[in-house]
């Protein structure tokens, strides 16, 4: 029988039970087959696929070395990585001015920046690449002058721009119709008030750019942009048609000679993964320092993360052991 006070008044809420006491409980984690099943077959295909590799004798594995650091495939590469930078540097400079001239006011620079973009966007790369290295069966003379008038100064066509000036004229021009959409994509993702909060401070335009607009639209660009220009070096084997000494022509032209086509092309294939990968480690690098402002604990960068792995090893290292303890005397020994 209980007593009054065990009893709850009325309108009161009841007294929340005493939760059971889990040591009778098994602690059973959960088990993920279909996880576990699909890792296995998948660690089955890369067994199979790094054995293949290794003892197919079609790679030719020594034929790979053999031309892998050759002064003519050392001296493509060169060139494919000259290529990208005009290219990659001339084609976001065009296409920033053309994001601004159609994010302008002006109808005339709008239509002007939209056509552009809308040609060279339409036009394959290899054909523009064939245009420019013809260009002299259209203009023979290049010259300078007043417009409609006559021309003070001129030039032939073939000697201004040659064959290496013609490839980077035909990327550039390529480039800067996609770097326009992604730097323009990159500045419409800055919220509006804060150039409106810039030009109430009295902020020239052009500084509003510069400082304000631009850091923040690097990071949406960033992303975008690292894969264009990882797309770009691989786009300048395009220019074979060219006969320029590239990566991908100079390899051909190798195997053309001796008929190893496979380890040739495997050549070709780990330089452009070690040059995309080089080019990838410094997008990480890029976008870490523009995200500054954004994310101010950002994670730490892979060099980081060993660095903080060696010292805590070192620290492990250094740290004395427990105390070894001291036998006590027996009381009264003088010993």
């Amino acid at each position: 029988m209980s007593s009054l006070t065990d009893q709850a008044p009325p309108g009161a809420a009841a007294p929340v039970a005493d939760p059971p006491d889990k040591a009778g409980y098994t602690v059973v984690p959960t088990r993920h087959y279909a996880r576990w099943a699909a890792a296995f077959a998948v660690l089955v295909l890369v067994a199979q696929f790094t054995h293949g590799l290794a003892t197919n004798p079609v790679w030719e594995w020594e034929v790979f070395a053999a031309y892998f650091f050759s002064d003519t495939i050392v001296q493509a590469v060169w060139v494919t990585l000259q290529l990208t930078a005009y290219a990659t540097v001339l084609g976001f400079l065009l296409g920033t001015l053309l994001a601004f001239m159609r994010l302008s006011r002006s109808p005339v620079l709008q239509t002007v920046a939209w056509t552009y973009i809308w040609i060279f966007r339409s036009i394959p790369m290899i054909v523009q690449l064939v245009f420019w290295f013809n260009l002299s069966a259209l203009y023979e003379q290049l010259g300078v002058g007043i417009p409609f008038g006559p021309v003070f100064w001129s030039v032939d066509s073939n000697s201004l721009i040659g064959t290496i000036g013609a490839a980077v004229i035909g990327l550039t021009l390529h480039q800067a119709a996609y770097a326009a959409e992604i730097v323009r994509g990159g500045v419409l993702a800055v919220d509006s008030g804060q150039s409106e909060a810039a030009a109430a401070l009295g902020i020239p335009r052009l500084r509003q750019i510069r400082r304000i607009v631009l850091p923040q639209a690097m990071r949406a660009i960033l992303p975008t942009a690292g894969n264009e220009i990882i797309g770009l070096l691989k786009g300048t084997s395009v220019v074979y048609v060219m006969a320029i000494g590239e990566l991908f022509y100079q390899v051909q032209v190798i195997y053309g000679r001796n008929g190893r086509v496979i380890p040739l092309l495997l050549v070709a294939t780990a330089w452009y993964v070690v040059l995309t990968s080089l080019l990838s480690l410094a997008q990480y690098y890029v976008e870490r320092h523009y995200a500054r402002g954004a994310d101010r604990t950002p994670p730490p960068t892979p060099l980081q993360r060993v660095r903080r792995l060696v010292l805590g090893m070192r620290a492990a290292a250094a740290r004395p052991g427990p105390p070894t303890p001291v036998p006590l005397k027996p009381f009264g020994d003088r010993r």
